[in-house]
This record gives C-alpha cells, structure tokens and sequence, in this order.
C-alpha cells in the first residue's frame, strides 16, 4: 500500500474504511473485531470508543495485530463515569 489519502468510520457499516494513493481501499469489519477482542463489556467499551474517537488508530492496531495487548493495558476510555 501507498500513502493513505483518507479514511473514516461509517456507522452504517461499522467498518473503518480508508483510501490510498495507489488506488487500495481497506474495509475493517468492526463487528468482528468486537467478536473476536471484545470478552467483556469493558473492552467492547473500550473499542467503541477507540472506533470513534480515533479511528485511524483502531485500524492501526487491527492491522498490526495489536488489539489485544491494547485492551491488556487496561485502558479505561469507554468507562462511564459515575
């Protein structure tokens, strides 16, 4: 792949889709993600609210295979406050 021209989150596919120079589109299906990194409600919180606030970011981290030593850390982004 060449130089990422842009990309976003489409809520009415849950996919991140992005677009690159050279012509490449990549669709990440969110709902798999979700599926397969996603064992309880805190990390489904957690990608929920990595999908929309940094989308570029989430797709990094599926495409490198990070996901789950991110929601190992222990983040806590998506947690409702009291």
């Amino acid at each position: 792949m060449t130089k990422l021209l842009t990309y976003r989150y489409n809520m009415d596919t849950n996919w991140v889709e992005a677009w690159f120079e050279d012509g490449t589109t990549l669709a990440i299906d969110c709902i798999a993600v979700e599926d397969e990194y996603g064992n309880t409600p805190a990390q489904r919180a957690e990608l929920d609210w990595l999908l929309w606030n940094k989308p570029l970011e989430y797709a990094q981290m599926v495409l490198r295979g990070e996901m789950e030593h991110y929601l190992l850390l222990g983040c806590n982004h998506g947690r409702l406050e009291n």
